[in-house]
């Protein structure tokens, strides 16, 4: 397979529309496997949370998908990824989770992250290498530590 090569931008209300569909797209079916409502109000709430902090992925110039992702002084938190169903399985997900784990480099920070138990992106996280640290009701949350 070609590199891949993303680059990202500031996500704008203009892109609302499009992050809408996205979630559908991408978490209707677990959210809806794990007793969690799928109304477009619930989705608009979770596309909002930490707005300013999304980032669109580009690949080529077009999007095919969201990162959202919070620096604390030890740890980086990834609130959100979604990539497109169409380019799901291509190891874009995991070359960005990658490139975030590689910013740790020299520094000792974790990586954090929440995932449905119903969620198959769970095998990623933990072919990475992320570890349960604890649970919820809905959610498993995880965590990369650098050696």
């Amino acid at each position: 397979m070609d590199e891949i090569e993303l680059t990202y931008r500031k996500c704008l209300n203009s892109d609302i529309e499009y992050l809408l569909w996205l979630r559908r797209k991408t978490m209707n079916e677990h959210l809806i496997n794990s007793g969690i409502d799928v109304s477009d109000e619930n989705h608009l709430n979770r596309i909002m949370f930490k707005f300013d902090q999304a980032k669109i992925i580009l690949l080529k110039n077009r999007k095919i998908g969201l990162l959202k992702i919070l620096e604390h002084q030890s740890n980086i938190e990834i609130i959100q990824i979604q990539i497109e169903p169409l380019h799901q399985g291509k190891g874009i997900g995991q070359k960005i989770i990658k490139s975030i784990i590689e910013k740790l480099s020299g520094e000792k920070l974790s990586v954090t992250l929440s995932v449905l138990k119903e969620n198959k992106a769970k095998k990623l996280y933990d072919t990475i290498g992320f570890k349960v640290i604890t649970e919820n009701n809905e959610s498993f949350i995880m965590k990369y530590k650098k050696l």
